[in-house]
């Protein structure tokens, strides 16, 4: 597809479509301000959003009226979210990090509002998360603490202590990407 989208701190997202060269939607996707968006992989129409307001919402661009909370973080003392990755196998999950906290969640979009994983093996904040291109059940996620965790997680919904591979660098760890090749 040929679009873009857009977080913006004053609670909107906007959808681009570059080929026309214009803005396609735009919508007040949360209460505060919007941190992330993604994109399914596999429909191209549907989307999600993390906010400060602790949120993870999921919209369509057949139905924008409408969206679906996946995760409502009040339930957990309402942790701005920061970042959020669609499994690229599996549009069913995404993994979630909230900002200053050393976990990750895995949502299942099916049982929303709860998180279906929990990730706890870094020491500092998280500050990235991405799921393996090839694989529905590997996701990778990066902290402060310098460390490159990936997790399997073809057991859940029991619970995962440890990574499957960890990699250390000489310093924190801000952003990861899987290759494709």
């Amino acid at each position: 597809t040929n679009m873009i989208g857009t977080a913006s701190i004053d609670t909107t997202c906007t959808i681009w479509d570059i080929q026309k060269e214009q803005n396609k939607a735009q919508l007040i996707a949360h209460d505060e301000e919007v941190y992330d968006i993604a994109f399914t992989s596999r429909q191209k129409d549907v989307f999600a959003t993390a906010g400060a307001d602790g949120s993870v919402r999921m919209f369509d661009l057949r139905q924008l009226e409408r969206s679906t909370i996946i995760f409502d973080g009040a339930e957990n003392s309402k942790q701005a979210l920061l970042r959020l990755d669609w499994n690229k196998q599996d549009p069913n999950f995404l993994a979630i990090v909230s900002m200053n906290s050393s976990k990750t969640l895995i949502l299942d979009q099916r049982i929303p509002l709860r998180p279906y994983a929990e990730l706890n093996g870094h020491m500092g904040c998280v500050n990235a998360v991405a799921w393996a291109p090839q694989s529905s059940c590997h996701v990778c996620s990066v902290a402060e603490d310098s460390q490159a965790l990936i997790w399997e997680l073809s057991a859940v919904p029991r619970c995962i202590d440890e990574p499957i591979l960890a990699y250390k660098a000489d310093s924190c760890v801000n952003q990861l990407q899987w290759s494709t090749a």
